[in-house]
């Protein structure tokens, strides 16, 4: 018997339940993968809530990292004994262990620990496909970077500094914005008490930015369009504060032919070859020091219903894990 974190109904944090669950055996295309450690995410919040609509009762979670203990019938790639990491799966990360897909796991090199890859995959894959694949940005270049003292700010912060883009990193306390500076940004707004727009165009002598990373949603949308140069692109990866409100095509003519899209982790790792291209360069960056990952808070699994507690209340910085 393994255990595992399952929610019956859509709610608060109190509706998580700690279950004893039977895993079984893997069939045709899958294998059995036993978690050494769980990855914490904002995401996971949306299913719990049921602002990411999922047939109830069901698992939690979508990231973990650990070992392979069996592979079924048709499997290439992995074997048993692999030590793997994964994101995007089915939901049910929250577990000891359970069967998935063979086709979603990633073969984690040997200097990187499971409990890294846990705190790394989602949010390091997020940055990746942020700064690679959304648009061509340059060397001296400046982004606004909302949350930047989280799990996807430090790591986003740190790859763009090797790149030569210079970030302006959102945050909500001087704890936050030391975080912030110390991994990269080279300017923190202190949202609670500065107009972010007004500061962003000061910091850019007037012109704005060519992109801004919006992972919180509706509380930060006008401030992220009044933020950008013309002809800018929002980039609304996150709805942290809820939603972005329905979007009036004039406005974007007149806050200066900006573009607005949505993406979705998913779509950027639906390749196999471009997920292994992305990974691979996040995992060299990590291995050679030039990306450090931060885990500030580490969790039993038995206490999923508090680390989401601290996770919606905004005391969490970089990234968080559960440690089996």
């Amino acid at each position: 018997m393994a255990h595992a974190v399952r929610f019956h109904e859509t709610g608060g944090p109190d509706v998580l339940s700690w279950e004893e669950v039977t895993v079984g055996e893997p069939g045709p295309g899958e294998v059995r993968v036993r978690h050494e450690a769980v990855g914490l995410n904002f995401a996971d919040t949306y299913f719990r809530t049921g602002l990411y609509p999922v047939r109830l009762p069901e698992g939690m979670g979508v990231e973990a990292a650990g070992v392979v203990e069996a592979v079924g019938e048709g499997v290439t790639g992995v074997a048993a004994g692999d030590r793997v990491t994964y994101t995007g799966s089915p939901l049910g990360a929250y577990s000891t262990e359970r069967i998935m897909p063979a086709s979603h796991l990633i073969v984690l090199p040997r200097q990187i620990s499971c409990e890294t890859a846990a705190a790394m995959t989602m949010r390091g894959l997020t940055a990746a496909y942020l700064l690679r694949r959304i648009h061509t940005l340059k060397s001296g270049d400046t982004v606004l970077l909302h949350a930047a003292a989280g799990g996807v700010g430090l790591i986003l912060s740190q790859w763009a500094a090797l790149l030569g883009i210079r970030v302006i990193g959102t945050v909500s306390s001087e704890e936050k914005a030391e975080l912030a500076l110390a991994h990269g940004c080279e300017h923190v707004i202190r949202y609670r008490h500065e107009d972010v727009a007004e500061r962003v165009r000061e910091l850019t002598g007037g012109a704005g930015v060519p992109v801004v990373f919006d992972s919180i949603g509706k509380d930060t949308f006008a401030g992220s369009l009044a933020s950008l140069a013309r002809r800018g692109l929002l980039v609304c990866f996150g709805t942290a504060s809820g939603p972005v409100p329905p979007i009036d095509a004039m406005r974007l003519a007149l806050a200066g032919s900006v573009f607005v899209t949505r993406p979705a982790l998913a779509d950027y790792i639906a390749d196999p070859a471009e997920r292994a291209a992305l990974a691979g360069e996040l995992f060299e960056h990590v291995v050679a020091g030039r990306i450090r990952i931060e885990i500030n808070q580490r969790y039993d699994l038995k206490d999923a219903e508090q680390a989401h507690r601290d996770l919606e209340s905004g005391r969490t910085t970089g990234s968080s894990v559960f440690v089996l």
